[in-house]
Order: structure tokens, then sequence, then C-alpha cells
């Protein structure tokens, strides 16, 4: 059998495995009716008190046949219960010795599964301990990878009245390396409502754990909405270089995007602070330029430059930056072009035109070109939408911004404007 948690050990043994207390008048104490509790028979008690007295000396070696022989004599249920806890605490003692002697040797769990079985079973046990003896069962059973035996057992400890995050995590983890990661995730959600209703915020870790199993499935819908959990829970920088890396940029990612998604992408990672180095600033000032998006790559690199992201000496970068000074000055005033795109029979040239706007920073510009482009039509609205809001987002439009992302309906980019809607509902925190 695997080797049991350190930490649920521990905590196992703070209960007491030789709690109840077998003091020389306790084991005398024989006739019945001056009894306040189970008693000891007197064929028992001196072999129970044998028994303790060697556990307390931390001697397995010396304890083990002690409790061997109060075993053979323990016939009531309260002896039984005795026995077992001793049993656990003797089996205990023996594989931290072995733990002392050399932390990779491989140890025998099955005395202690024996003596847990026993206790759970023993009418006597207390009510309050049982739980707890079920859910060290649990933690054995998931050890050997027998998901459905430990989610038994981490049932009945709760049915029994354990309630703790770290039994509800147990369950979580189980579930999911059982496979069902769908119920895995409808359990932490749970757990993250009880942790908010105490006032209190579930850590990110719970937020990257279900990010990672439903990614890993390819559950994108469940992947994308945990994603948006965790960024409304925890909006840092540091969260949103994550969520958008994951979704659409490193291997193994949520989505397959193309480059004017990953544009739009880059766009909120930069907004949202998440732009963590000089390859993001440097692969997103690339592809703006091969959007024909001069000023908007000029901007992002001296961005970079300045914040120290992007090293001085970085040799992409200055071999960029001219460059783009060049096709920057090449496109010239966008006046006509504005003109010629409100004079069209069709959307096409205003979306185009409300791009170029976007890109230099002209927000207002660029969200009333949008809006002649949806109204004219012969465009794609799902990007004209996206690029409308992100206009309206960065010009403070928040409500008009939220519409725009709202009509935007297909993905992936209904998952870049629900994280950009994410975005305008909670300010970054540093």
């Amino acid at each position: 059998m695997k080797s049991m948690s350190k930490l649920l050990l521990g905590a196992l043994l703070a209960t007491g495995a030789t709690g109840v207390v077998l003091s020389a008048p306790a084991v005398a104490q024989k006739k019945k009716e001056e009894a306040k509790g189970p008693t000891l028979s007197a064929k028992a008690a001196p072999a129970a008190k044998e028994a303790q007295d060697a556990l307390a000396l931390n001697n397995p070696a010396a304890a083990d046949p002690l409790v061997t022989a109060f075993e053979a004599v323990a016939t009531s249920d309260f002896e039984k219960y005795i026995a077992a806890r001793f049993r656990y605490s003797v089996e205990a003692q023996k594989i931290n010795a072995l733990r002392t002697a050399n932390p990779k040797a491989a140890v025998d769990e099955n005395g202690l599964a024996r003596a847990l079985d026993t206790l759970i079973a023993n009418p006597v046990t207390p009510a309050e301990d049982r739980p707890k003896f079920l859910v060290a069962r649990g933690e054995m059973a998931y050890a050997s990878r027998q998901y459905p035996v430990a989610l038994d057992y981490y049932n009945r400890a709760r049915a029994g009245g354990y309630t703790s995050d770290t039994l509800a995590l147990a369950i979580v983890k189980t579930k999911v390396d059982s496979g069902d990661v769908a119920g895995g995730m409808t359990e932490l959600e749970q757990v993250i409502a009880a942790t908010t209703a105490k006032g209190q915020k579930a850590p990110v870790e719970y937020y990257r754990f279900a990010i990672s199993q439903s990614n890993k499935k390819r559950l994108g819908p469940q992947t994308v909405a945990w994603m948006n959990r965790y960024l409304a829970a925890h909006p840092s920088p540091q969260a949103w270089y994550e969520v958008l890396a994951t979704y659409g940029f490193q291997q193994g990612s949520t989505a397959t995007l193309t480059n004017p998604q990953k544009i739009d992408l880059f766009r909120l990672m930069r907004a949202s602070g998440g732009l963590p180095d000089h390859y993001f600033y440097i692969e997103y000032a690339q592809k703006a330029q091969n959007a024909g998006l001069p000023l908007e790559a000029q901007a992002v690199l001296k961005e970079g430059i300045a914040n120290g992201k992007i090293p001085a000496s970085n040799t992409e970068a200055k071999a960029l930056l001219p460059e783009l000074a060049r096709a920057a000055a090449a496109e010239g005033s966008l006046a006509s072009l504005e003109t010629k795109a409100n004079a069209s029979p069709n959307g096409q040239l205003a979306g185009q035109t409300g791009d170029a706007y976007l890109s230099q920073g002209n927000y207002t510009k660029a969200a009333a070109l949008y809006r002649t482009a949806l109204q004219k039509g012969g465009g794609d609205t799902d990007a004209i939408n996206t690029h409308l809001g992100i206009a309206l987002a960065r010009s403070g439009d928040k409500a008009g911004a939220q519409a725009a992302f709202g009509a935007v309906k297909t993905g992936p980019r209904a998952e870049i404007a629900s994280f950009w809607t994410t975005w305008l509902n909670n300010t970054p925190s540093a």
C-alpha cells in the first residue's frame, strides 16, 4: 500500500491513538457499580496496561508483541476499540521509525488500514472520531489509486459530519483523477462558494487547478469559464498573463487563434499589465507590423523599452524600430480613407479604417467607423463588434463596451470578448 500523507498521519495521531488513559487505579477498578463508563475485564486490563506503557516509550519493537497479546484477550467492543487504537499507534510508530532511518524506504500500511477498519466498524467508536478514520482510509485508498473506494470513504466521512476544505478538495482531486473532471469541477465550485460565503477569497491554486484540469481534458467552455472566474477573483497582471497565455499563446492552448485574434488578446494583455517580458512585447509588435499596424507596433516596443521589459540592448527591437518608423511615416493621414469609408456602399472599408484608428489609439474615430461598418454590413460582424468593444473600453465607455462585447456570438471571438468584459468589470490590481 502506498504511503499515507504525513499531514494526515499527524492529524490522525493528534486524535490520540493511545488517548484512553489506563491508569493503574482505573485498571484495578473491578466493581461495575462504581464504574462510570466501559471497563476492561480482569484478564484484559493487565495486558492493556503493559501495551500502553510500552507505547509511551515509543519503542515499536518492544510494544508490538504486547499489543498483540492484548489483542488476543480483548473480547468486548470496548476492549477491541482500545486494541485497535493501540494497533494503529504501534503501526504508526513502526512507519515513523522506518522513515527516520530511510525516508525513501517502502512502507507497509496494511496494519494501519486494518486498525482503521476495526475502528470504523466498532459500535463504541466515538461519533466524532469515526469520520476522521474514514478520511484516513480514503487517503490510503487514494494513494493506491483506488479512486472509487477513496470516494466512498470520503463521502461517508462527510455524511458523518466531517466538514473541512481539506476533505472537499480531496473529493475534488479524487473525482478528477478518476476521470470525472466535470464532477470534480462542480465540487470545486461548491468549495469556492463556501469560501466566498465566509467572506474569504479562494486561493489562486483552486482556480489554476480547475483551469489546468479542464484544459487538459479539452473542455473549452468550462476552461474559459474558470479562467474568467480566476480573473474576477484575482485580477492581477500575473493572473492575466497566465490566463491569456494558456488560452491562446502556449503549447496546448485552449484555442487555436488567427493572428488578428492574437493581436486582440495581446491588446488585452497590454491593457491589464500582463505582458511579462520582451518575448511577448516583440511578438506583439511583429504581429501588429504584419497586420499593417506600424504605429501600434512602434508604441508597444517603445513601452517595453521604457518599462525595462525589453532590454535596451535587445537587437530585435533595435532592428524593428526603424522599420516601423518608416512604415508609420508612409501611412500618413487616415482622413481621406475615412471619407471614402463613409461614402462606401458597404462597411468593409469603414471596418478597416476603424482598425487603423484603433491601432493609433484614436478610439473615438475608431468607434464611429465601426458603428458605420455594422450599419452598412459586409464585414466580419464578430470582429467588428470585438474592436468596437475594445475602442469603447479604452475610451472609458464601459456600458457601450459591454454591449459591443455581448454582441459577439461565436468563438473564439466570443471568448476573447468575455475576457475583455471581465477586465472591464474588474480593475486589475498590482
